[in-house]
């Protein structure tokens, strides 16, 4: 019966020769890419949750251990008492003078002052969660002198300086285990908690409430002072913290060694180290800074009722990180990032193969190979939770690729094509690889990787005629 029908309705219809066209296949993919943006960005949502819920965990444990380590001073703090004569005339009671009296402070910083600190560090967990920790000792030994604040003083100023007292700001009370040492020109000092307000108003306030610490943490003793000789201090401290000790250089001459068992070490702050040695057991590093090279004056009057330090003493730490080598959230949201091209090149495999292999792949089909390849990094990143990054990044590659290589097998029907899928997939995981663990050359292997890849395809489309490409037709 079919033999009696118009030729006219034996052709198909021109809405069937478009949809099975290679530009409708085309529109249809970048439509498809363009719908499986909304899981890569819910992905990316997913790693930066886990980064925080990291941050909160790391927090919490540091929180209880003392927090990151900051060593401010030693300083000294002396009492002032400021005399002003307000003299005023009246007709009736002539000339009146009145007297006020101002309580003052006096900051002296050190002459010199050496900072040793010598630290053993190990990882402390909480469920999948884990932070550096550390502990230790920290010494410091210097001297003060009167002499660079003896002719700024006003004759009106009377100094205290039987009542003036030594103070080590810290980050955190926590952080303080036991005094070792604390010698005093040849005396023994008695510690109390508190840092006199020694602390910047703005900076160092903000820092600690962001922590949850307490901006007047810190130690301080009673040390009567000698004005016309030099005053001597050691001092030893047994202290534990995470994640980094920042010292601040306070001192006329301010040297500092850093001693820890820790391998990965990260310089940081406003000064780097002069040498430093790094080898399997751990690092050392000293500095040397003068007070040119630094904001922090030898010496500054506070009155009593704004007695909070003004200068910008965070700008001025200088020490070091207890870095992860690996941190596998920031690897994981630099892989997201690449995750649209992780989607275009096996989609463009895909389609050159539907192509050449005279095989029709529905765009279901492309659907499923997307979803399969966002599946990637979150197996990426669970994994990578509990396992190293770089074992994490072997096993969901080697499970994406023979599932891509398998599923190309069932919709190409042959071995030899689906080995082309298998082949680009390795490629690419490979290049991933090499871009995420060489943050230096990312850009470079990332521009050289594009280049490549529209070379490829050019010169495979080189002789394509995209006017008449017909994936059911192309036998023809």
């Amino acid at each position: 019966m079919s033999d009696h029908l118009p030729a006219e309705s034996r052709k198909p219809g021109k809405l069937q020769g478009f949809t099975s066209s290679g530009g409708f296949k085309i529109i249809m993919l970048i439509i498809i890419i363009l719908l499986l943006l909304i899981p890569i960005g819910m992905i990316k949502s997913l790693v930066t949750e886990r980064s925080h819920r990291a941050v909160e965990a790391e927090n919490s444990i540091m929180e209880a251990w003392g927090s990151q380590l900051n060593i401010y001073g030693p300083v000294i703090r002396i009492p002032i008492i400021e005399r002003e004569e307000i003299r005023t005339r009246t007709e009736k009671e002539g000339e009146k003078v009145e007297i006020i009296l101002h309580n003052k402070t006096l900051w002296l910083t050190p002459k010199n002052v050496t900072v040793s600190a010598d630290f053993s560090a190990e990882k402390k967990r909480r469920g999948i969660f884990s932070v550096a920790l550390f502990s230790g000792d920290v010494s410091l030994k210097g001297s003060f002198s009167f002499e660079r604040a003896a002719g700024e003083l006003k004759q009106n100023q009377t100094i205290y300086p039987e009542q003036a007292e030594i103070i080590v700001g810290l980050t955190s009370q926590k952080g303080i285990r036991r005094i070792i040492k604390s010698d005093w020109n040849g005396s023994e000092l008695f510690f109390k908690p508190g840092n006199r307000n020694f602390s910047n108003e703005t900076d160092y306030n903000y820092y600690s409430k962001s922590r949850g610490l307490n901006g007047d943490s810190g130690i301080n003793a009673l040390s009567p002072f000698k004005l016309n000789d030099n005053n001597s201090f050691d001092i030893q401290i047994a202290v534990q913290g995470g994640k980094s000790i920042m010292i601040l250089p306070i001192g006329e001459t301010t040297q500092a060694d850093i001693k820890s068992d820790w391998i990965a070490p990260s310089f940081q702050g406003g000064s780097l180290p002069i040498v430093y040695t790094l080898s399997d057991s751990g690092f050392d590093a000293e500095w040397e800074i003068s007070y040119l090279s630094r904001s922090i004056p030898l010496f500054w009057v506070t009155e009593e009722k704004r007695e909070s330090v003004k200068h910008n003493l965070q700008s001025e730490l200088f020490g070091v990180d207890l870095f992860k080598p690996l941190d596998h959230y920031a690897l994981n949201t630099r892989a997201v990032k690449y995750a649209i091209l992780f989607l275009f090149i096996p989609f463009i495999t895909l389609f050159f193969l539907e192509v050449f292999s005279k095989k029709s792949i529905h765009p279901a089909q492309y659907l499923l190979s997307g979803l399969a390849n966002i599946i990637f990094y979150l197996l990426l990143l669970s994994i990578s939770e509990h396992l190293s990054f770089s074992i994490a990044y072997l096993i969901a590659a080697t499970a994406l690729t023979c599932m891509m290589s398998l599923y190309a097998r069932s919709l190409l029907e042959t071995w030899a094509r689906s080995a082309y899928m298998g082949l680009v997939m390795a490629l690419l995981y490979l290049i991933l690889y090499l871009t995420l663990n060489a943050e230096d050359w990312a850009l470079l292997i990332g521009s050289i990787t594009a280049f490549l890849i529209c070379g490829v395809v050019m010169f495979l489309t080189r002789k394509l005629d995209w006017n008449n490409l017909n994936i059911k037709n192309v036998r023809e």
